[in-house]
């Protein structure tokens, strides 16, 4: 049975979706499902599009993780996109649910990282490493919730797994993120970090794109919504 996918937005040139946790967004050595793969369905069967769907993945998130996921309809909406991107002129917001209450109500984090591929981990460094690359996020804090925490959080840069892993080294890790530290496991395969907003310019009308994306109903976002 196939997922019913959440648009968050759509026109001629991009199409925005709140990816569900445990879905990869662009296909792996695993051969699973993917929402890259769900679009052009969805794309083709409601445009009774013929033949192939172009559909071009402008950011990923990580499998675990929920949230926008913003792609192209079409190769100029591609390359503009990719562009503000490169140029850190979109505005990413997450939500983090986190183990423990942090020292300082609001921060900004700022490591070296490198990655192992094979393992698909990274590790970070509290300054400056040859061969790591620099990571920053601001962080605040939103509210309390007995042992954990709900942050909201802007990664200033976009390095794979930093939130996750600057979160961690800070004595914080992301609820269910076991790769990370994490006490709390999920059956869902997902982890409490969620893509909740973008905020970019559109490529073409260049009008302001607010995308907001609600968190889903799943149990390890029960501590912060009930």
């Amino acid at each position: 049975m196939r997922r019913e996918l959440k648009i968050l937005f759509e026109d001629n040139h991009l199409i925005a979706v709140n990816k569900p946790s445990g879905l990869l967004v662009q296909g792996d050595e695993t051969g699973d499902e993917t929402l890259s793969d769900l679009t052009k369905e969805y794309i083709k069967h409601k445009y009774q599009k013929p033949g192939a769907v172009f559909l071009g993945v402008i950011h990923r998130i990580d499998r675990p993780v929920s949230g926008a996921v913003l792609m192209a309809r079409t190769s100029k909406g591609l390359s503009r996109m990719n562009e503000a991107f490169r140029n850190r002129s979109v505005q990413k917001i997450y939500l983090a649910g986190v183990e423990g209450v942090p020292r300082k109500k609001e921060d900004t984090l700022v490591h070296w990282l490198t990655k192992n591929e094979s393992l698909n981990r990274v590790t970070v460094f509290p300054r400056e490493t040859d061969g790591a690359s620099r990571c920053e996020l601001d962080y605040k804090v939103i509210g309390v919730f007995g042992k954990q925490t709900l942050l909201e959080v802007h990664p200033l840069t976009g390095r794979s797994h930093q939130i996750r892993a600057q979160l961690a080294a800070m004595g914080h890790p992301i609820a269910g993120d076991v790769k990370y530290g994490s006490s709390v496991s999920s059956e869902e395969k997902s982890i409490a970090l969620h893509s909740a907003k973008l905020i970019f310019e559109h490529p073409v009308s260049r009008e302001t794109i607010t995308l907001s994306a609600p968190l889903p109903d799943t149990l390890i976002w029960q501590p912060y919504t009930s």
